[in-house]
């Protein structure tokens, strides 16, 4: 992405950095708008012209996280490469996103208002429900390629991307578990792929 160029944007871009920073480090609750605008050495007013409130620029805050951790699944479709190959290289990307010690801080500050709000938190889901993921649109691919079995490619997505969330992303957000090893990613990621083929696969490949 292009870094904003001009100054409103980048003091946007400049509060949505420093409110991440200090969610992260101190949780919902415990995070004012005075000090987010400190941190991003902008006005409390300034703050207030681009978030209506602290509410509004922590479901922002959340989208840019989840949408940046969609991106990274953002990869085509490629006909001339092996499912396995291209399913392999998807999950690679997914669980470097998913062992990044910021996402992981920021995911747990999220996990924990979304029990204290589930109202509030199924807004924000919403939000960051509207843009299709790229697993979903290779997976749409794939079958209209006659390489997967027809059926829902959001369902197939999500499940795919279940077995590797069960592993390298819940026990770290919930109970403070260390990343998978290297080898340990290539054997969950190996794995993963061969039960999503196993089921999904139409033969072709």
């Amino acid at each position: 992405m292009d870094a904003p160029t001009r100054l409103t944007d980048r003091k946007r871009q400049a509060i949505l950095k420093a409110a991440a920073e200090q969610f992260r480090a101190c949780g919902f609750e415990a995070t004012s708008v005075d000090r987010i605008a400190a941190a991003a050495g902008v006005s409390k007013r300034t703050v207030y012209n681009h978030f209506p409130s602290k509410d509004e620029l922590f479901a922002e805050t959340l989208v840019q996280l989840f949408q940046s951790e969609a991106e990274a699944l953002d990869l085509p479709y490629r006909r001339a490469l092996g499912l396995r190959e291209q399913l392999t290289e998807l999950l690679a990307h997914k669980m470097r996103t998913l062992a990044e010690r910021d996402f992981i801080d920021l995911a747990r500050v999220a996990v924990a208002e979304a029990i204290h709000a589930p109202a509030h938190a199924r807004a924000v889901f919403d939000r960051i429900g509207e843009r299709e993921e790229g697993l979903t649109a290779w997976i749409r691919a794939a079958q209209a390629d006659g390489r997967l079995k027809p059926g829902d490619p959001a369902f197939a997505s999500t499940l795919l991307q279940g077995h590797i969330k069960t592993f390298a992303f819940w026990p770290q957000v919930t109970l403070g578990a260390a990343p998978l090893d290297a080898q340990a990613q290539a054997r969950l990621i190996d794995a993963s792929v061969s039960m999503f083929l196993a089921y999904f696969g139409s033969g072709a490949d």
